[in-house]
Formats: structure tokens, sequence, C-alpha cells
């Protein structure tokens, strides 16, 4: 079997760095290139931490790179920007996007989903590509067939651009799928603090930390006469999510569609 050519953009980053290695780590997956902002005309083995990986070049501009490299997939790990730019770029080079960056609004997701119709090619982006991450998602549809009343707090790192989190938009996305429209709280409820209460999707909130020493953390808090249900996920590091981006990068492959959220590529 041929591996699969793959390209990485965002290298250097903490989520870039943890996908160089398990693409280079990984018998069916072939590294071809990166794509970063600074080292243009470089090779990957001149950065301080990529040494040992060998013939590797290094561009800044993703339409030079797709015209010199071979390439099956691109995975991206960068920003909403920048990702979209790459994402498009690539299907239009006939390369299959699997992006893990978040914050894409609804009209890029619909730009995308057109571009692979009309294409026949695969992509795939995931708010989180970490299993058990999608697996609290899953789970907490699950419960809201049951738990009309629901609150979401995601924690992340300091350094996170967006709030609430991808994560925390996707799953309160899959839980008002199922959920009966409901305004929560008091119905004369009043924040004395703007805020106090979180963001307001469907009636439910959201509430996003951002504290350092954190990476990446969420729980989904169900309520009901009696009783409460949390189902919570926690990333304690990077390499977390790359199980995940493996699976999408494989999936990829077979795929002439757009998806959104590795939840609809699992059993």
């Amino acid at each position: 079997m041929s591996r699969v050519k793959i390209i990485i953009a965002g290298p250097r980053g903490r989520m870039g760095s943890e996908a160089v290695k398990m693409v280079t780590n990984t018998d069916q997956f072939e590294l071809k290139a990166v794509i970063d902002h600074k080292y243009d005309g470089h090779m990957l083995s001149d950065i301080e931490g990529f040494q040992a990986i060998k013939n590797i070049p290094i561009f800044t501009n993703i339409e030079s790179c797709l015209q010199k490299v071979e390439c099956d997939v691109l995975i991206d790990l960068t920003t909403p920007e920048v990702g979209m730019h790459h994402a498009k770029t690539a299907l239009l080079h006939n390369v299959r996007p699997v992006v893990g960056t978040t914050g894409f609004s609804k009209a890029d997701l619909e730009e995308l989903d057109g571009i692979c119709r009309e294409k026949n090619l695969g992509c795939i982006i995931a708010p989180n590509f970490a299993l058990g991450a999608v697996l609290m998602m899953k789970f907490s549809q699950m419960a809201a067939k049951y738990f009309n009343d629901v609150e979401i707090i995601e924690l992340h790192h300091d350094k996170k651009l967006d709030a609430p989190s991808g994560t925390a938009v996707k799953t309160a996305e899959m839980i008002s799928a199922v959920r009966e429209l409901k305004q929560q709280g008091h119905p004369d409820e009043k924040e004395t603090i703007s805020g106090a209460r979180g963001a307001n999707f469907d009636g439910m909130h959201i509430h996003s930390v951002r504290l350092p020493g954190l990476v990446a953390h969420q729980q989904v808090l169900f309520g009901s006469d009696g009783q409460t249900l949390t189902i919570r996920h926690d990333s304690y590091n990077r390499a977390s999510f790359m199980s995940g981006v493996k699976i999408a990068v494989e999936t990829v492959m077979n795929q002439d569609l757009f998806v959104y959220g590795l939840e609809n590529i699992l059993e």
C-alpha cells in the first residue's frame, strides 16, 4: 500500500509539533513539507527541535508549496483565518484538508462544503481531535434527551484566542438538535454584572475559563429534580489529540464530502 503524502501547516505550534511527531512515526504516512509563516526556503531540520527530521522543506506560501510538492492531505493546525485560506486552497489543488482549527463561521463551513461537493473531495474539520472529547459530546447529546436543563463549562489555557471554544459550541449544537428549546434560569433573572451567566445558546449557558496551567477541558452539567449528571473530559497534553488526527487523515482519503466534527466518522 502506498503511503499517504502529508503537508503540515503550523509545525512549530504546540499542536503542530505533535502532528509532526505523529506523522513521522506512522509507517503509512509520509511527511512531504511544512507550511510556516517564517523560514521560507529552509529545511525543517534547521529548526530547533526538528534536527532529526531530514529533507522536509519549509514554505511560507501554500500555493507555492502545493505547486512544488506532491501531496494527498493537508493537516492544518493554525488559526481560523489562515486555516480557511489553507483549506480552500488545498481543495482547489485536489488536496484533502484535515483542519483542527476552531473559530470557523457558519458561512465558512458552508463555503467549504460547497467546494467539496464541486470537487468531489473530502475535508474534515474537527473542533476537537481528542477521542475522549468526541465521546463526551456524543454522551452529552444522549443525556440531553432526558435532561432538558444543561450548562457547559469549558476551560482552556490563557493563550487561546476564541471563546467559547469550538468544542463547547459543537457540544451545544449537538445538544440543541435533540433538546426541547428552553430558556433556563428564573424568568426574572438579572445579571448584576454583565456576562455573569455566560453565553446563551438556545437557552443553554456556556461559560469559558482561561487560566495558565490548563490545556483543554470541558464539563457538561445536567440538572433535574433531585439529581445532577456531569460529563467531563480533560486533555492534559497535545499528544491526546493525535489519535483523532490520525483517524481523520485515514478517513478523509476515502471521503468525497465535507465533514464537521470527528463524531461523524466514528462508529
